[in-house]
């Protein structure tokens, strides 16, 4: 959370011209309405008392022409009460003109006002004036998100140890009596050194990409006691070029070794690099390389990769969308050289990943599962249509979920995996998984505008855990909101450490626009995975209920409407 003070100019108040002429007269600021404040020198003659009207006279004049000096004085007395007449300030019109002095050249006092400052620890958002709650997502701007994660109150200053902590240490200590580290079966990969990449000079406000947002899930896991504690390390090594040229080309692999020697620099106007860029992103594509190998041989159960920069959207010559290597893409011929034959890919980012389908839209043995925005190709990168399936005899290696609204939630994704996600992974039959675990759809996020909660991103780990006996890798990929992010990531580790999702799955209802998606990729994905095929008929039939019953609606609307139109003709025309 940053903040700055701005500096604006502007008159102190109504009275700042009024002044002026007011003090080369000797008059009161509040004059007309009877209080009594001198704005002007107590020289000679100026009356200093609460009844006279602080006429400026000469003293010399007042004893020699006493009498020439009672009439103003009476019209002043009168002004004073209120009680002043046209025909006064007629017969008076010397009196109430403006002196004769140039004052083309006067300027308005300026007084500077300033104006806080502040962005939001939680969601980058910019907030203005002494509020301490953030507008958007109301998180107070001095939180303890980054000590204790999601489990701090978000609407409470950070005042040290607190009562959750005491409990949270409490359940730590009763756990860890239960467990012993030999028996841990999930790998966490972290290495301080990712938090280094960094924007060096903040634009308009913090890049929403930061190392915050590790700092967030850390706490998180820290507080519940998962990581350190339940969960198991894996030291970090940095990926190697040969391993990265089986992913990038040479080139891509070249310039993002450059960014080392340079103080700042940009892929493109949103994908930044500091002298410590590269080096993430070889520790985090060395992380996510191991645990791959490391669950496939079974050393580990499954895995989570809190690495950064995040990967699907680097494709084979560029960076881009915050992006420097793929780090599912190297994981998963990792997999393959550790001995997987098929490896499933779902990514459940809310960005299409343009680069990892661009990497392997031609490799049969590398299946590609999408759940994104798209809304026709509008919403970035603008990738992931229905159509685009894969190509030169890999058709149906890629298979896109291309939401066509914002606001999609847990009903619409679980319903997604029910009818799409699942049946496809089945009849592919992989040996190993991997998610491409972006929590940007998550309630909240601020670039993702959608609502999945952590109950839907462990409803969908626990549907993929069983596909490939539980050999799963998670690698971390967008998510900006770091209450939302550290929330739905530690929701989605106790599901690796085999805690159940919660209560069972009732009859999922989609929306309109979700069963309408998923109608349509089922009716492409057909030609590839024939197991769609009685789903598909299944849901027709169901979407031609929703349009019987939404038809339905809208023609009763339209009739009460018209019905209360009727009844207010006539209730006019009873008027008239």
């Amino acid at each position: 959370m940053g903040s700055e003070t701005i500096k604006t100019g502007r008159l102190a108040n109504g009275e700042a011209q009024k002044s002026v002429h007011k003090e080369r007269r000797g008059l009161s600021s509040n004059g007309m309405n009877g209080k009594h404040e001198n704005l002007g020198s107590n020289r000679a003659g100026t009356s200093s008392s609460g009844e006279g009207y602080d006429l400026m006279m000469n003293t010399g004049d007042v004893d020699g022409n006493l009498d020439g000096d009672i009439e103003p004085v009476f019209v002043c007395k009168k002004a004073r009460q209120g009680d002043l007449t046209f025909q006064d300030i007629h017969d008076h019109g010397d009196f109430f003109d403006e002196d004769e002095e140039d004052d083309s050249d006067w300027e308005p006092v300026q007084k500077h006002v300033e104006l806080i400052k502040w962005f939001c620890v939680n969601c980058t958002m910019v907030n203005l004036g002494d509020g301490v709650v953030c507008d958007l997502c109301g998180e107070h701007k001095d939180s303890g998100i980054l000590r204790l994660g999601f489990f701090a109150s978000p609407s409470s200053q950070d005042a040290g140890c607190s009562e959750v902590e005491s409990e949270m240490k409490g359940k730590n200590k009763e756990m860890h009596s239960q467990l012993s580290a030999s028996n841990s079966s999930t790998a966490i990969g972290f290495d301080q050194r990712m938090l280094l990449h960094s924007e060096v000079q903040m634009k308009s406000h913090p890049h929403p990409e930061r190392s915050d947002r590790l700092r967030a899930i850390a706490a998180s896991l820290a507080t519940a006691g998962l990581f350190p504690g339940r969960c198991y390390p894996i030291s970090a090594r940095e990926i190697t070029r040969e391993e990265l040229q089986m992913v990038h080309s040479l080139e891509h692999i070249q310039d993002v070794e450059l960014t080392s020697h340079i103080f700042s620099s940009y892929f493109t106007p949103d994908t930044y690099a500091n002298e410590h860029s590269a080096c993430a992103a070889r520790l985090a594509a060395g992380l996510c390389a191991d645990l791959a190998s490391t669950i496939f041989s079974g050393r580990v159960k499954n895995g989570f990769a809190m690495v950064r920069p995040p990967g699907h959207h680097a494709g084979v010559r560029e960076a881009m969308g915050f992006c420097l290597h793929n780090n599912a893409a190297v994981a998963a011929l990792a997999a393959q050289a550790a001995g997987a034959k098929k490896v499933l890919i779902v990514d459940w980012d809310v960005h299409h990943g343009n680069g990892t389908q661009e990497i392997f839209d031609q490799n049969k043995s590398v299946l590609y599962i999408s759940l994104h925005r798209h809304e026709g190709g509008k919403f970035y990168p603008g990738t992931g249509s229905a159509n685009e399936v894969g190509r030169n005899g890999a058709e149906g290696s890629c298979v896109n979920i291309p939401w066509s609204r914002g606001g999609v939630g847990d009903n619409d994704y679980i319903f997604a995996f029910q009818n799409l996600v699942l049946p496809i992974a089945t009849e592919f039959a992989p040996d190993f998984t991997i998610i491409s675990a972006g929590f940007d759809a998550a309630r909240g996020d601020p670039l993702g505008c959608c609502d999945v909660t952590p109950a839907g991103y462990s409803r969908m780990t626990d549907m993929l855990y069983t596909l490939t006996g539980g050999k799963l890798l998670v690698i971390l990929e967008g998510g900006y909101n770091l209450r939302s992010i550290s929330s739905s990531a530690t929701s989605v580790i106790k599901v690796l450490l085999g805690e159940g999702p919660g209560s069972e799955l009732g009859n999922i209802a989609p929306s309109r626009a979700g069963l309408q998606t998923v109608l349509e990729v089922m009716k492409i994905q057909m030609n590839f995975w024939p197991s769609l095929g009685s789903s598909y008929a299944k849901l027709q039939s169901q979407w031609g209920a929703y349009c019987n019953t939404s038809e339905k609606f809208l023609r009763a609307i339209f009739q009460f409407i018209r019905f209360l139109m009727v009844q207010i003709y006539n209730a006019l025309l009873s008027t008239l």
